[in-house]
């Protein structure tokens, strides 16, 4: 059994189990974060890093006292959970202690979508025909219209993406499922202008659809303050990337579209997660059906 005070050495041995899982890049990324979150915490705090019930619960505790909204708090605890789990499978501890752990129960937050006026301006934040330009239209079309998490965005390959069919291919998807997305021209349009001044990139022949300005790779990180700057520029507070997949799945059944369809489109298996993304309208929606059925004209 390890000893306490080496667990946070076994963390990149978990990072390559997770990788070896085809776990995408953002959940090794959250989940190390998480860890690493609770040791520096233990070591600011005089604590032995110990994986037991009482110590994880004053790690969630000072996260939340400290001002953590509770979905990160969730988040990391959820890591340390994870991390936990797989030490004891891998015999470098004796028992899981934190097994059947309940997580921080969640605020119910409203986040309110990206109207049309806010999309247009968004995208035409992106106007330009450099290479920089051209990838942040293709990105921006291509999250809003399909409702793609930003993290399977930047998972995809160039060869995931049929340009003439009008779909791409969602390979590492929430919990490993794959999924096909279908998209318009419009999208289309701005795909094939990327994928064009694409072949200039220094890194072209990577097999990477999005690359970094500058010659260099594109990351989360990247994904992230490229769309925050076209939202400053388009004059939209509180921008988060994770916005434009409300606003996917928001327009989705404003157009009429089935619910069923909407699962299927966002890789979501239970029906929690359409009422999760779509709560900000869905009293909007319920007046306007109210309205359609006229159940007050006698």
């Amino acid at each position: 059994m390890v000893a306490n005070m080496d667990i946070g050495d076994l963390l990149d041995s978990w990072l390559i189990h997770l990788a070896a899982e085809r776990k995408s890049r953002q959940t090794q990324k959250t989940y190390g974060d998480g860890v690493r979150s609770f040791l520096r915490w233990c070591e600011r705090t005089g604590r032995t890093p110990t994986l037991d019930r009482a110590t994880v619960n004053a790690f969630v505790a000072g996260l939340l006292d400290e001002g953590a909204e509770a979905a990160t708090a969730r988040s990391r605890q959820l890591a340390v959970r994870r991390f936990s789990a797989w030490l004891a499978d891998e015999g470098e501890i004796d028992t899981d202690e934190l097994a059947g752990l309940k997580p921080p129960k969640l605020d119910v937050k409203v986040i309110k979508e990206l109207d049309d006026e806010q999309l247009r301006s968004l995208i035409k934040a992106c106007g330009g025909k450099d290479f920089r330009d051209r990838r942040d239209e293709a990105i921006v079309r291509l999250m809003i219209e399909t409702g793609m998490r930003a993290g399977e965005v930047i998972d995809m390959k160039l060869d995931d993406v049929d340009l003439r069919a009008g779909g791409a291919v969602v390979r590492k998807g929430k919990g490993g499922k794959g999924r096909t997305v279908p998209f318009g021209t419009q999208t289309g349009r701005a795909l094939d202008r990327y994928v064009r001044v694409r072949r200039s990139h220094r890194l072209a022949d990577s097999s990477e659809l999005w690359l970094g300005d500058r010659g260099k790779a594109f990351s989360y990180d990247g994904l992230y303050v490229s769309l925050k700057q076209r939202a400053k520029a388009a004059g939209i507070d509180g921008f988060r990337p994770h916005r434009m997949r409300h606003t996917a799945a928001t327009r989705w059944l404003a157009a009429g579209g089935s619910e069923g369809g909407l699962m299927a489109m966002a890789g979501w298996t239970r029906r929690d997660m359409l009422d999760r993304y779509t709560r900000a309208s869905s009293e909007r929606r319920a007046a306007e059906e109210a309205r359609r059925l006229n159940l007050g004209g006698l």
